[in-house]
């Protein structure tokens, strides 16, 4: 898949910048996880590098939100008494970080957690040394941290083993976002915010595809790790070299085939396109054993996205 390569507008340069305390932001997403939202506050308190403020957005409006967020003094908490999503959610709570001052935002959602008290400073060792104006940890499965929670590409086919993946230091171009990005203010003013109208699953496809067709220098880190709930089970082989996605449930599967319609459109995705006209019959008709009720659902869901058919969340 061939990428369009622009001119980057972002003015800073990240070479010979000392990272000052207290210029990282959090722009943290919850919604109804009390336990994980407890876990990942008190993993950001322990980190090496000091914290500015974190800004704790709720998309589900819960009292036991506040009340976790309002034992810690530097959790900003808002809450949102309507479902904004993944991309919206994710654009207040960046726009609120970007208010603060910080230099740096580092992204995430309540049932991420980053690995060790190092992680963030991994992360900004790695943005002067390797000019960079955002980077991303590995993404590790909290029951197996051996393995990787989603697809990472190695030697064009893609790998959940940890051990494989370490053995290249950095991944230029490539990141699993938005859990653990840590990203210079600058580049939201180049990039722009998540796309509002995606609601969940494809927003931060959009954002990678946006920072590499503006020029952004970005990518993988694998010294660092945040851990998450693994995809695993959404993933269905085609071929050694090939998988798709199916997601459980019929909400994130509607937004999810959607959303890859769309993007396969707007960012003229042409291999991603023909790979899913090949890939998803397979799938339902092969792999599946006939599940022709699941095949209209993604083309019906697909051909949405194709014609750029929006409307108020399902």
């Amino acid at each position: 898949m061939a990428e369009k390569e622009g001119v980057c507008a972002v003015s800073h340069s990240n070479e010979n910048r000392s990272i000052k305390p207290h210029s990282v932001a959090v722009a943290l997403l919850t919604n109804n996880r009390p336990n994980d939202l407890s876990r990942v506050l008190a993993a950001l308190a322990s980190q090496s590098v000091p914290l500015g403020d974190i800004i704790v957005v709720d998309t589900g409006a819960t009292p036991a939100a506040e009340e976790i967020c309002s034992r810690h003094a530097q959790v900003r908490y808002v809450s949102s008494h309507s479902n904004l999503g993944g991309a919206g959610g994710f654009s207040l709570a960046m726009l609120l970080a970007i208010a603060t001052g910080a230099e740096h935002i580092w992204i995430m959602d309540d049932d991420a957690c980053p690995e060790g008290r190092d992680c963030l400073q991994t992360l900004l060792a790695a943005m002067p040394h390797q000019g960079l104006q955002a980077v991303s940890p590995i993404i590790v499965a909290p029951t197996d941290p051996s393995r990787l929670a989603f697809p990472y590409p190695n030697k064009g086919a893609p790998t959940y083993d940890r051990k494989q993946i370490e053995q290249t230091p950095f991944l230029p171009s490539f990141a699993q976002l938005f859990n653990g990005l840590l990203i210079h203010k600058d580049v939201f003013f180049v990039v722009g915010l998540p796309d509002m109208k995606l609601f969940i699953r494809g927003d931060e496809v959009d954002f990678l595809l946006r920072m590499r067709q503006a020029g952004i220098q970005f990518g993988t880190v694998t010294g660092a790790a945040m851990s998450h709930p693994p995809g695993w089970g959404e993933v269905n082989k085609v071929t050694k070299r090939m998988q798709a996605l199916v997601p459980e449930g019929d909400f994130k599967r509607y937004y999810f085939f959607r959303n890859r319609g769309y993007l396969a459109r707007r960012h003229r995705r042409i291999r991603s396109f023909l790979v899913d006209l090949v890939g998803y019959p397979l799938v339902f008709i092969v792999v599946r054993r006939g599940d022709i009720s699941g095949l209209r659902q993604w083309w019906s869901a697909f051909w949405d996205g194709l014609n750029y058919r929006f409307g108020p969340p399902r």
